[in-house]
């Protein structure tokens, strides 16, 4: 790993999250491998397979975030290797109402990334949100 490595992903990754607030399909699908698997908080359960799929996801959500959400990094941490690396990121992403009611709320995002033709792909996008009614307030 080098620190070009992790810079590069650091900044492959924030494009990708500025074209999503943006609603730039082509920017979202860029950087992105062929076969994509992607876990993502709604269904299908089983995931989105294929760069055709993953980009079949985005328009409801740029629908959405057209309402006034927020998407917006809060922490990325990123880990290279030779050929592999992966990432991890906590956004803040809701709409204002429901970021003012649970303000530490926050969607989790990790990718996992290899090098192709010399540069770095994502290969796996996994997005969730904790579920605060399974942990009980407690787990606030």
């Amino acid at each position: 790993m080098t620190s070009s490595d992790t810079e590069q992903i650091r900044g492959l990754i924030e494009r990708w999250a500025a074209s999503v607030r943006r609603g730039d399909l082509g920017g979202v699908l860029a950087d992105h491998s062929e076969d994509i698997v992607m876990f993502d908080v709604p269904p299908p359960c089983e995931g989105v397979r294929g760069l055709p799929a993953y980009r079949e996801t985005w328009p409801p959500f740029f629908e959405w975030l057209s309402t006034g959400a927020v998407f917006e990094i809060v922490s990325l941490d990123v880990t290279a290797g030779e050929d592999v690396a992966f990432a991890h990121a906590l956004l803040r992403c809701g709409l204002p109402q429901e970021l003012a009611e649970r303000p530490e709320n926050r969607l989790r995002v990790t990718m996992g990334l290899r090098r192709e033709n010399g540069g770095w792909v994502i290969a796996h996008e996994h997005h969730s949100f904790p579920d605060f009614d399974a942990a009980g307030e407690a787990g606030t």
